[in-house]
């Protein structure tokens, strides 16, 4: 009965290791005649060797996670941490609190010109060195401990100075964490979406660059407490293959903003994100169109002058399109005092399409005028012939023969008029004997010239500009 109960015993502890085996094996050589009181011995010995091997696996398997929770009870239980006191200052001393800065651009939403404002999602982190949470690594077993709840830790009172709007992520936990390392440093991380206000200077639209900043700064810790500084290296990075509509990320710069108020100096902290508006849209969707607006209305000066409908119908037709299309773009855009490129733009083709109709009133006044005084020179011929073909009636012609003064007498009077040098433009104009024809032939020329004057100095102007009048 006893040998049968060891081999059960065996049987059960038979993971213990080679140890217990070697036991069970001296037992089972024992002579079983034994006493009883000396088997029982034995069999008492064998536990104590089998329960010996076991706890020596335990020990070769440590269970970290039991561990990390016992440094996070250790280092963040009762009595231990206050998360209302800062941590001190570099190297334990009593100086401020150094908290370094990086963010990451994950996407630039909208920029909005009638608002001024701008949304952006951004990854934001934050790090700093608090000596309380020091702990013991194990060897480098524990690289560092991760929590979720940052009201456990003290946090810097860092907020987004022209922040309009703003929000976290939940979905499906909320993107926040915080890494506690060994030697008391804490990493802060947290996904945001921000939005944040841009003032715009509109002068050069939609030939602009526009700068828009980010603003971070302390709200409650003076620089005697608190210092933000950028993290070394490469404090700002944007997510590869960044697309927005309207406009082009071209550059950023970071730098500091510490503002002093009559409560004290807050430490700050900004990125100014550098934007080029993309021209092709508005070359598409304004400029071509309003060109065209401007040579349909020249269409008017190569219609005939009897075409009146034809030529009042045009002119009123484009007006209003360009008058339309005038205030379509000032709709997408604040309503600033100063002048904007486009104003320039638009009110000089609407002041064309305007002028081709003040012509075509001015060709109709001067056609009229011409057939009244063609109709006064008719008349007047009429009564001219009228009177002379009376007087040659009552005159009767009396010529002698031979008498050479009553030939002469009878030929016509001749004026000898001194010889004009030839001009070309008279010559020209000549061709058109009505005012109303020259002044339509006049405007076929003017109006393409004029207008394509004042393109070259447009464009020289706002393209070619300097860089420091845009900022």
């Amino acid at each position: 009965m006893i040998r049968g109960g060891f081999w059960h015993f065996r049987r059960r502890n038979h993971a213990s290791g080679a140890a217990a085996a070697s036991a069970a094996k001296r037992i089972l050589a024992f002579d079983m005649t034994a006493t009883t009181s000396t088997t029982l011995a034995l069999f008492a010995v064998a536990i104590l060797v089998s329960l010996c091997c076991t706890t020596t696996d335990a020990n070769d398997k440590v269970n970290f996670r039991e561990k990390e929770k016992q440094v996070l009870d250790q280092i963040l239980g009762p009595g231990r941490y206050d998360a209302r006191i800062r941590p001190s200052g570099v190297n334990g001393t009593d100086g401020p609190a150094v908290v370094n800065i990086n963010l990451f651009v994950r996407s630039i939403m909208t920029i909005s010109d009638i608002k001024m404002e701008y949304s952006v999602q951004l990854t934001f982190r934050e790090q700093w060195t608090d000596e309380r949470l020091k702990y013991n690594d194990f060897g480098g077993k524990l690289k560092y401990l991760t929590l979720t709840d940052a009201s456990r830790v003290w946090m810097p009172d860092l907020f987004f100075s022209n922040e309009k709007e703003g929000h976290f992520h939940n979905i499906i936990m909320p993107n926040v964490y915080i890494r506690i390392f060994p030697y008391g440093s804490v990493l802060y991380s947290i996904r945001i979406s921000l939005t944040l206000s841009c003032p715009m200077n509109l002068k050069l639209y939609p030939l602009d660059r526009q700068v828009c900043s980010l603003k971070m700064a302390s709200y409650g810790w003076t620089t005697d407490d608190l210092v933000f500084l950028w993290k070394d290296g490469d404090p700002v990075q944007v997510v590869k293959n960044l697309h927005l509509p309207r406009f082009t990320l071209e550059k950023f710069l970071t730098d500091y903003c510490n503002s002093k108020t009559n409560t004290g100096e807050y430490s700050c902290l900004k990125v100014d994100l550098m934007f080029k508006r993309e021209f092709s849209y508005y070359l598409i969707q304004i400029y071509i169109p309003c060109c065209m607006l401007v040579i349909v209305s020249w269409v008017s000066f190569w219609l005939d002058q009897g075409a009146v409908p034809a030529r009042v119908s045009l002119g009123v037709t484009t007006l209003l399109t360009m008058a339309t299309q005038t205030s379509g773009i000032n709709a997408s855009l604040p309503p600033v005092s100063y002048t904007k490129a486009i104003d320039v733009w638009t009110g000089v083709c609407l002041t064309f399409v305007f002028g081709a109709l003040l012509e075509f009133a001015l060709v109709n006044y001067a056609s009229r005028s011409d057939m009244h005084r063609e109709n006064m020179k008719k008349q007047r011929r009429q009564q001219y012939e009228s009177e002379h073909a009376l007087e040659f009636e009552f005159q009767p012609l009396v010529r002698h023969p031979g008498d050479p003064m009553a030939i002469e007498k009878l030929r016509p009077c001749e004026i000898h008029v001194p010889p004009q040098r030839d001009n070309c433009c008279r010559s020209w104009l000549s061709k058109f004997p009505t005012r109303s024809k020259r002044i339509d032939v006049i405007s076929r020329i003017t109006f393409p010239l004029v207008f394509a004057m004042f393109n070259l100095v447009y464009w020289s102007t706002y393209l070619f500009r300097d860089e420091g009048e845009e900022t």
